[in-house]
């Protein structure tokens, strides 16, 4: 009896391994890279560029891929600006480096030597939502003089008031060896994982609702193995390496816009007004009635903040980079 249970066992297993890859397959099928690809440490990373002039880096949160920033890139463009966004590493289609941590330092670094192989010489415009706070802030903190502006958008920045401060059980499970393996093989493309996935969406857009076809999206890209796996192992590196930064906050010299929605459900409110505190030169907006998918409901607005950032760097930089 015991080996006809381990034989069903195996046999769902399987089952259930080739249905998500099969699955995994046809994702990618409907939502191929859009964007070109740059190489880094033989990593490959996904990343969209459009337009010609004074260059923007958008870095998406922790839940799709630089298709977050759509919309903002191809008016960044029309405005005369050169915008680039990535695919933060073990998203969309970008690689990430394997068999070691991979902190929001660590992706800048990987982020600032794609921007170099792609031959931009000028200080960038950094736009960061969401996860990428911490990311976004220690960008500036290793290369202080090729940063000319921080926009910061429903930013997590601090450990303390990280909606997963203390991990969380489904992080922990997914990147535990063996079984977290197991489990994103055979589980993300089921009704369970679709139910997970329509929640994440839920929980993150209210108390706006997503556009047409996100919800759809996030379970076809984002609910991929490697994708999800990545996002949980962020979810886990957040809160150390916030700690470890927050002390140098106060060092940053760049022009930097913080802005957060009125309604944003993550405590980035609190997190926005400490950064303030820290960072006295900064300047906070809250935005009435919005809520944390900034870039994905409210392109224009996010402009509307380059373009003042912008305004501030000129008056402190070279000539050479207005």
């Amino acid at each position: 009896m015991v080996l006809v249970l381990l034989v069903l066992l195996l046999v769902v297993i399987g089952g259930l391994y080739t249905y998500n890859k099969s699955q995994v397959k046809k994702a990618e099928e409907l939502y191929p890279p859009n964007g070109e690809f740059v190489t880094v440490d033989n990593c490959s990373l996904h990343y969209i560029s459009e337009g010609s002039g004074n260059p923007i880096v958008f870095l998406h949160g922790g839940i799709l891929s630089s298709s977050d920033f759509k919309e903002v890139v191809q008016l960044a463009a029309k405005q005369g600006y050169h915008a680039l966004a990535f695919d933060r590493p073990g998203y969309g289609y970008s690689d990430r480096p394997r068999h070691v941590e991979v902190t929001p330092i660590d992706q800048a670094k990987i982020i600032h030597s794609a921007i170099k192989q792609l031959g931009v010489d000028k200080p960038i415009i950094l736009v960061g939502h969401s996860w990428s706070g911490t990311m976004t802030l220690s960008y500036a903190l290793q290369f202080p003089n090729e940063v000319a502006g921080i926009v910061l958008l429903g930013p997590a920045k601090y450990k303390e008031g990280y909606p997963a401060e203390n991990g969380d059980p489904l992080s922990k499970m997914i990147t535990t060896p063996i079984l977290g393996d197991l489990m994103v093989k055979t589980l993300l493309k089921t009704p369970l994982g679709k139910r997970i996935s329509n929640s994440m969406v839920k929980a993150t857009f209210t108390p706006e609702l997503p556009p047409e076809g996100y919800k759809e999206e996030v379970f076809a890209i984002g609910f991929r193995p490697r994708h999800f796996k990545a996002n949980r192992e962020d979810v886990l590196a957040f809160p150390g390496t916030s700690k470890q930064l927050s002390e140098k906050y106060k060092e940053i010299k760049t022009p930097i816009k913080i802005v957060v929605g009125e309604k944003d459900p993550f405590g980035t409110i609190e997190q926005a007004q400490r950064l303030k505190r820290d960072i006295p030169h900064a300047t906070y907006t809250l935005i009435p009635n919005v809520g944390h998918m900034i870039p994905e409901l409210h392109p224009k607005l996010v402009m509307d903040y380059v373009d003042d950032i912008y305004t501030q760097s000129t008056k402190t930089l070279s000539p050479e980079y207005i």
